[in-house]
């Protein structure tokens, strides 16, 4: 159900001065008598999907009781029988639709701009999603756009409100997955409404050209070529399916309605790694190759690492699934945008689930970068603003893996310290790394909620 942001708000202000008063509060309090503390599992859009588990291996159960939040928004049941035609094997669809619009918005802004040139197109990415004609499909907006027309531009993650100023969604959709065993229950989803359509940008971008009547009289920089910059490989390969999936059903849908400027998108794929080397080194094969936008990259603290070299090429550098807060006020010249939306919405939604399941003392544990340390810190102040007293947060970090090849993530002492804290909530930060955060709590003698 969608929770408006005036009755999530009460509902916090009465977690937090009732905390178990009431049911909405106090549904999971521990069994009268029981001298240990019962510990909630908690997870972000970085380990909440149904590919997760298998990141424990035998001891997959241990995510039983496991809830979280990620940006999604209700996906209609056509797009999603769309994506599995591209990969009948998804188990998920995070950031499918992410990146199914970045890729659209950048065909779209390249269309309207007459232009493959990168700064072109990116004068044209925040328009793209505000004030103008309204459409919903490849095929209708490329029309409009191939005539002329200024377009607002509406889909699958993209349903209330445009980009600010600064390119990236002025309003959210978040929801609350809950584990049931190995799956995530699609019963139990919650969906969250955050941000403020009024932070849409208002200002007008250069005016729309009109497609020409031919190509041999076009000097465009066509065919439009885009590059990827996804996580096939790393701890953030979990999320790998559903972002491919979205950004190929986009390339299809395209090229079917006619292409961009007259030709078909052409698509370069890229691994991120999950590490800034491999990132890096894919940039440079991009711009080797003439790239003109890269779709990526996955993880939040890749991209930040890999916007001098795409700034330095003048290439635009758009991501489906990058939520850092920071990456708001970098110094980007104009060129880097994303679909996601940034963690200052997450993190009261994050908040919000936390109290309302009563929490005392909370735990949260987060990976050591920009994404996991930024995400951090949001939640513990939304957590005292609920309340939550500084005695009754623990905060640690952890250093993820340099690459597949490096030792596990040791958490062992973190885990103890947990323990000997009495947490009764955990909040994981991380991606597929983090399993090892769980086992560590498990063999600390930690009780795990189911």
């Amino acid at each position: 159900m969608l929770i408006s942001r005036a009755s999530r708000a009460a509902t916090l202000a009465a977690c937090a001065t009732f905390l178990l008063a009431t049911s909405a509060c106090g549904t999971d309090k521990p069994e009268e008598g029981s001298t240990t503390t019962q510990v909630r599992l908690y997870g972000t859009d970085g380990n909440m999907l149904n590919s997760y588990p298998a990141e424990l291996k035998e001891r997959a159960g241990l995510v039983d009781g496991m809830k979280g939040t990620t940006p999604l928004t209700p996906l209609p049941e056509d797009f999603k029988r769309r994506l599995l035609a591209v990969n009948s094997g998804l188990t998920d669809f995070l950031y499918s639709a992410e990146a199914y619009d970045a890729v659209l918005i950048s065909a779209l802004a390249a269309q309207l701009a007459g232009s493959t040139d990168p700064a072109a197109i990116a004068k044209q990415i925040v328009g793209v999603t505000n004030d103008g004609q309204r459409c919903e499909t490849a095929a209708t907006c490329l029309d409009l756009a191939r005539k002329g027309r200024d377009i607002e531009y509406r889909s699958v993650s993209l349903t209330r409100a445009g980009f600010t100023d600064a390119g990236e969604p002025s309003t959210a959709s978040y929801a609350t997955l809950h584990f049931d065993g190995q799956q995530i229950n699609d019963g139990k989803t919650e969906f969250v409404g955050a941000g403020i359509e009024s932070a849409a940008s208002t200002k007008a971008p250069p005016r729309p050209k009109k497609q020409g009547t031919g190509a041999a009289d076009r000097n465009d920089g066509s065919p439009l070529v885009l590059g990827g910059l996804l996580p096939k490989t790393g701890d953030l390969a979990i999320a790998h399916p559903p972002l491919s999936a979205g950004a190929a059903l986009a390339i299809k849908e395209i090229n079917a309605a006619g292409g961009v400027l007259g030709d078909p998108v052409t698509w370069i794929d890229g691994d991120d790694g999950t590490n800034p080397a491999v990132a890096k080194a894919t940039v440079a094969s991009h711009v080797e190759a003439g790239v003109h936008v890269i779709i990526g990259a996955g993880g939040s603290g890749i991209s930040r690492e890999v916007l001098p070299d795409v700034v330095k090429a003048g290439l635009v550098l758009f991501s489906p699934s990058n939520t850092d807060a920071s990456l708001t006020d970098l110094d980007d010249k104009g060129l880097y945008f994303r679909t996601a939306p940034p963690d200052s919405l997450q993190g009261r939604a994050l908040a919000d689930v936390i109290m309302r399941d009563g929490s005392q003392k909370i735990a949260i544990v987060a990976r050591k970068d920009s994404y996991g340390e930024g995400l951090q810190n949001i939640v513990r102040a939304e957590l005292e603003k609920a309340g939550i007293g500084a005695d009754r947060l623990k905060l640690l970090t952890y250093e993820p893996p340099e690459d597949a090849k490096a030792k596990p993530v040791d958490f062992t002492s973190g885990a103890q310290e947990i323990k000997s804290f009495g947490a009764d909530a955990v909040l994981i930060i991380g991606f597929g790394e983090s399993a090892a955060v769980i086992r560590a709590l498990a063999d600390a003698g930690v009780q795990l909620r189911r």
